[in-house]
């Protein structure tokens, strides 16, 4: 168990900055251009995610970004861990920053969502379980799949409040907040009615 302690600010800083060039790792441009498939910041949504992999028809690809997407956030904060719960936290913010915000991109980044699984998956397992069920019952009875992330990204703080890991939901809080802003678009959508359904073609 990670044991919470008052550490020297260098130490966080460094585990902030290490944690954030970690989760700026475009794994989604990366791969797409490493098979030849060229920018994928020009087909789709023009964003670097799983999602936007997953519209050039490979979905060996696509899996392959969700995973290094959220395995980036998950060695972020293990690494961090070894000096503290503070700095596995901050190390875990500047993975979710980096991917959202990534130096290398002009600061145009992901969504979060991968990322944001892989810092839950280092510091709550059980939290993330509730996540993929809250997840999973959404998307199935209501087809939308971005909803459906919004809605577990919002209640995973509750959920970690209630196994007793506050300093852990206060992360989660700020995580959700941000992930909610990067999809503005899709909240709109979902307001308007033109969010696309799982499963919907066209």
């Amino acid at each position: 168990m990670i044991a919470l302690n008052m550490l020297p600010w260098p130490v966080l800083l460094a585990a902030l900055a290490g944690g954030y060039l970690l989760g700026s790792i475009p794994f989604g441009l990366i791969l797409t251009r490493y098979a030849g498939l060229g920018d994928v910041r020009a087909i789709g949504s023009g964003n670097i995610g799983a999602t936007n992999v997953l519209r050039t028809g490979r979905k060996g690809l696509a899996a392959a970004t969700l995973l290094g997407d959220a395995l980036k956030g998950t060695l972020a904060v293990l690494l961090a861990g070894r000096f503290g719960l503070e700095a596995a936290l901050v190390a875990g913010f500047g993975a979710f920053l980096g991917h959202l915000f990534p130096v290398w991109l002009g600061f145009k980044g992901g969504k979060g969502v991968a990322t944001f699984l892989g810092v839950l998956l280092a510091l709550s397992p059980l939290g993330l379980l509730a996540f993929a069920a809250i997840w999973l019952g959404l998307a199935f009875t209501l087809k939308y799949s971005s909803l459906a992330a919004l809605a577990a990204s919002a209640l995973t703080p509750l959920v970690l409040w209630a196994l007793g890991q506050p300093a852990v939901a206060c992360l989660f809080l700020l995580l959700a907040i941000l992930l909610w802003w990067k999809h503005a678009p899709n909240i709109r959508r979902l307001i308007d009615g033109t969010e696309g359904r799982i499963g919907q073609k066209g």
